[in-house]
């Protein structure tokens, strides 16, 4: 099923990197040292992990990217990819599939981790929907995680200016996309930064958490108990007060994917939040996936291609 919606002081530290020098810029960048921890040729390019210590969320983080064969003699647009409950970075870099299409579409993948790790916080590994594996991408207001839980910062803020000085983007073109509470994520990143991200996209997206056990859950923890906070990361308030360049939403959702049936993703109030604000959207009702990475993988080269018309 398809349902359509339509409405009209800085300075410079010179890195090489693959006989290409760019520019280092200060703050967060500035202060930033990258390690290296993997690298594995793919479709021709190279898919390479990488640690640093972060400043948005107080510890070591790390994220993947890969680097399209295209990106050896000139800067390419980047999608940003945000993953799920319990995933690190090694689940979409290795199950993904997404390289391929990357490669053809000479596009940069990077994707981070889902939340600060380590941080000895008491509860943190406490459970599998809080907590470590689980930031949600909100800014935490409450004391005992403000400090550590800023990962709508670390991923619209830190990492952007990590990967724009330390790689071969084009900073004018980049797009968001994720799955479950990452699809979630990548919703809210782009309503709440009109014009930053040149599309987005889901897969299975937690669409509205205020409404479901697993938002009721982290918002209560990372935000407290006031529900006029919850707003500001729920995609279905953010989008009815959305003002900004159209947005082009594109979502896939299995149809025997048993958190659907289980309430937890509740994509037809998305749409009918989608409806009321003449939000363009396409949900793609998939008959017999479920919401595990064989279903990403067989429809990455959809999502890649979506990203890819708005990011020539």
């Amino acid at each position: 099923m398809h349902v359509w919606f339509l409405r009209n002081t800085r300075f410079s530290v010179c890195k090489k990197y693959n006989n290409l020098f760019f520019a280092k810029s200060k703050s967060y960048s500035a202060m930033t040292n990258l390690e290296e921890k993997s690298k594995s040729k793919s479709f021709n390019g190279w898919q390479k992990v990488y640690t640093h210590d972060s400043s948005e969320v107080k510890c070591k983080m790390t994220f993947g990217v890969y680097l399209p064969p295209k990106a050896e003699t000139e800067k390419c647009p980047v999608i940003y990819w945000l993953s799920g409950l319990t995933c690190t970075e090694q689940n979409f870099v290795g199950k993904g599939g997404a390289q391929q299409y990357a490669s053809e579409h000479g596009v940069i993948i990077v994707n981070p981790d889902t939340s600060p790790r380590g941080c000895n916080i008491e509860g943190e590994d406490d459970s599998y929907d809080f907590g470590s594996g689980a930031g949600f991408y909100v800014d935490a207001t409450e004391d005992k995680w403000k400090t550590n839980y800023r990962m709508y910062s670390y991923v619209t803020k830190e990492l952007p200016e990590i990967i724009n000085s330390n790689f071969p983007v084009d900073p004018e073109k980049a797009s968001i996309f994720g799955h479950s509470m990452g699809g979630h994520g990548a919703l809210i990143c782009a309503l709440k930064n009109p014009g930053m991200y040149k599309s987005v996209s889901a897969y299975a997206p937690i669409c509205n958490p205020m409404q479901c056990p697993w938002g009721k859950k982290a918002f209560t923890g990372y935000l407290g108990p006031k529900q006029e906070a919850w707003k500001e990361y729920d995609a279905c308030e953010l989008v009815k007060v959305y003002n900004g360049p159209p947005l082009d939403i594109y979502i896939d959702q299995g149809k025997s994917d048993n958190f659907l049936k289980e309430s937890q993703l509740l994509p037809d109030n998305f749409v009918a939040a989608c409806t009321e604000s003449k939000m363009p959207v396409q949900l793609n009702m998939q008959e017999d996936y479920d919401h595990s990475y064989f279903f990403i993988s067989t429809f990455m080269k959809n999502h890649i291609k979506h990203h890819a018309k708005y990011l020539k």
